[in-house]
């Protein structure tokens, strides 16, 4: 399968400072996992509404309002994850199985009396995994008329802009902040030849049988601390400030083997990439019971984007046999970037992320004592989130930042119940929905400088999560059980080729390679209210 766009030919091909993020990074980093306390996961994380329990401190921060006595919370988990990959009628599988710290929190609630307006002041601190990144992949077939080789000759060509290119590479390309790497390690790795005088480069032959594999590991931590309110029972308010931790690591390895006259030819490219660093944000909610003499609930929470100062590290080796035409021969060649830098190692680009703002309604509903019903809506728009540099300038990342609309606005659904059988044992059920987060016709669009060497990308689909759960509540010590699967599909692509035509650029990607993405979860928690 193939997918064509044509792009306007305008500023997105001016020189920028040297580059390091594209929008699949920003939307890594920016989602979130349903996670928390095994009664938030069971109720699918309807729970903003009706409040009471730690993870509400970080969906409607008037959640921890509703609390009465104090509570100290901790949650384990193990988690198997798969991954299914299927590419011109080739099947492949990983799957992996690790255990979880989800989260750990107090709630100290402070009764001020019955008869002023204001009843309790509650703080709470909680900490939890927010993103789990832990999948590995695996594709490969013939790529037809399409390589990887051609998108480093592209980039190396300037981007198609003619007298452009890159003319005289340097002893150090690795360094210079108007090549890109992708086009230096092809050209350093001689897969990529110069076409002619003007800088313009050509790849090498089509028809490869091609191998892709990816390890991705980390996390995101999110750290929040709240300050909330009781006024009359029938008025929740809330503040949370959250701290969050990004520690985010993937590996890939792409390889093209040439057959036919071509063979045996063929080059393999690795690349190591590290993003990390920290961020905060700040959440507001209200809850309100309407109707004093009816136990409805409704629930309004605004999330401001979290602002991130992040490091974006990168590696990469290539090696290749290629044919030496004046000997006839195959010619090995390889190269490390690690030795190519002053001083060895990464590459290191530092910059900032803005997520975007978060809205929420939700509403909460208990009969007696016996069942409890949350339902709630949420909204991102994904697009809005902007990369700066690390002075705070959105102008430095143009290109990066003229592709966000290829990402849209999200919607999250949650519903969840509990049903108490008696007043010591529950059980639960939820769903959580939420849709896709990038366009069907989105793609990497790595700039010209750009210091990426993984050119592969997935366009994520919506996400489902059907929970359960059970839970026992004693005079102060409280037990709860949830199993959570996580279900998603994407379109992979291992690159994409660029070039002109008709006055503009368009794109092309080889046939598509269908995944499916699962998660089975089982969460522990264990409590003392007193």
């Amino acid at each position: 399968m193939k997918k064509i766009l044509t792009l306007a030919v305008g500023t997105l091909l001016l020189a920028v400072p040297l580059s390091a993020q594209t929008v699949y990074d920003a939307a890594q980093i920016a989602n979130k996992d349903l996670n928390g306390t095994a009664r938030f996961v069971g109720m699918g994380g309807a729970m903003s509404a009706l409040g009471g329990d730690i993870s509400t401190i970080a969906t409607n921060p008037a959640g921890i309002g509703i609390y009465r006595s104090n509570d100290l919370v901790t949650t384990f988990g193990l988690s198997a994850y798969g991954t299914e990959s299927s590419f011109q009628g080739n099947k492949w599988s990983a799957d992996n199985m690790r255990g979880d710290f989800d989260n750990i929190g107090l709630v100290w609630s402070n009764k001020i009396g019955n008869v002023t307006t204001l009843r309790y002041v509650n703080f709470g601190f909680n900490y939890k995994r927010a993103k789990s990144f832990y999948r590995n992949m695996e594709m490969g077939g013939n790529m037809g008329n399409l390589s990887q080789t051609y998108q480093m000759a592209w980039q190396a060509s300037g981007s198609g802009i003619p007298d452009f290119g890159i003319t005289n590479w340097g002893d150090y390309p690795f360094e210079d902040p108007n090549v890109g790497w992708l086009s230096a390690i092809g050209y350093k790795g001689y897969v990529i030849d110069p076409a002619d005088d003007k800088g313009n480069y050509v790849g090498m032959y089509n028809n490869a049988d091609a191998s892709f594999r990816s390890e991705e590991r980390g996390g995101v931590d999110q750290y929040d601390f709240n300050l909330s309110f009781n006024l009359s029972d029938r008025i929740y308010l809330g503040v949370t400030i959250g701290a969050y931790s990004v520690n985010y690591n993937k590996y890939t390895y792409y390889g093209e083997n040439y057959t036919g006259v071509d063979a045996p030819q063929k080059y393999s490219l690795q690349s190591w990439n590290k993003i990390e660093g920290s961020g905060f944000d700040v959440k507001l909610g209200a809850i309100v019971r309407p109707f004093e003499t009816s136990p409805l609930r409704i629930g309004f929470a605004v999330h401001t984007p979290t602002f991130y100062n992040l490091d974006y590290r990168t590696s990469a080796y290539i090696s290749s046999d290629v044919l030496n035409a004046e000997t006839g021969t195959i010619d090995q060649w390889e190269l490390d970037t690690r030795a190519e830098l002053a001083g060895g190692g990464d590459m290191v680009r530092s910059f900032r992320l803005r997520t975007p703002w978060t809205y929420n309604v939700s509403l909460g509903y208990t009969v007696g004592q016996n069942f409890a019903f949350g339902a709630e809506y949420e909204y991102q728009d994904y697009s809005s989130m902007e990369f700066q540099s690390p002075e705070g300038f959105s102008s430095d990342f143009e290109w990066e930042n003229s592709a966000m609309p290829m990402l849209k606005g999200v919607s999250t659904f949650r519903v969840g119940m509990e049903y108490k059988v008696i007043p010591q044992f529950a059980f639960r059920a939820g769903y959580n929905f939420q849709s896709a987060l990038f366009k069907s016709d989105a793609f990497k669009d790595l700039p010209f400088n750009s210091i990426q060497t993984d050119t592969d990308f997935a366009n994520t689909k919506a996400l489902n999560n059907y929970t359960i759960g059970i839970g026992y509540r004693g005079s102060m010590f409280y037990a709860d059980l949830a199993y959570k699967f996580s279900s998603y599909k994407s379109d992979f692509y291992p690159f994409a080729n660029f070039y002109t035509e008709g006055g503009g650029i368009v794109y092309e990607t080889p046939e598509v390679t269908k995944v499916t993405n699962t998660r089975s979860q089982v969460l522990l928690t264990l409590g003392v209210r007193f």
